[in-house]
């Protein structure tokens, strides 16, 4: 017996009705990789152009695959989902928050400091990129604790 072919809308109506119910885990799980990926290859960049010059400039480096495989594994494997993606994700977040705080550093110590707040912030450590790296470990968090797909 032939399942019945589902179109679009269908196949739209369906994720709608499992994002209202809390069923995203999957979902959530692949695009925690997906931004991980982007994210670390974004911060290799940047942190190759000012050249490494801090060794905890690699840990964002690192995490990013590490953040990677843990998504596609959530998605792949419930059990990884309730176990390697939230200890994963922790250390992202964790990560994120230790960024901020040293690009937070990174200004205040260019000449003038926050007296100087508009030039330093844009020409200093970008002040955003880390939280956004949070938000990225805070993704695999929340897949962690929803239901799973059907």
């Amino acid at each position: 017996m032939q399942r019945p072919r589902t179109g679009p809308a269908e196949a739209a109506g369906r994720l709608l009705v499992d994002v209202r119910h809390g069923r995203f885990e999957r979902s959530l799980s692949l695009l925690t990789a997906a931004g991980a990926l982007v994210a670390a290859a974004e911060i290799y960049l940047e942190h190759d152009r000012a050249g490494f010059g801090n060794r905890m400039m690699w840990w964002p480096v690192v995490l990013g695959p590490l953040g990677a495989a843990a998504g596609v594994a959530g998605f792949s494997s419930e059990r990884a989902a309730r176990t390697v993606l939230p200890v994963v994700s922790a250390a992202v977040v964790a990560n994120g928050l230790q960024g901020t705080w040293l690009h937070v550093r990174g200004i205040a110590r260019k000449p003038g400091g926050w007296s100087m707040a508009r030039f330093n912030i844009e020409t200093g450590p970008p002040l955003f990129a880390p939280l956004l790296v949070t938000m990225v470990g805070g993704m695999g968090l929340l897949a962690a604790v929803l239901r799973r797909e059907r």
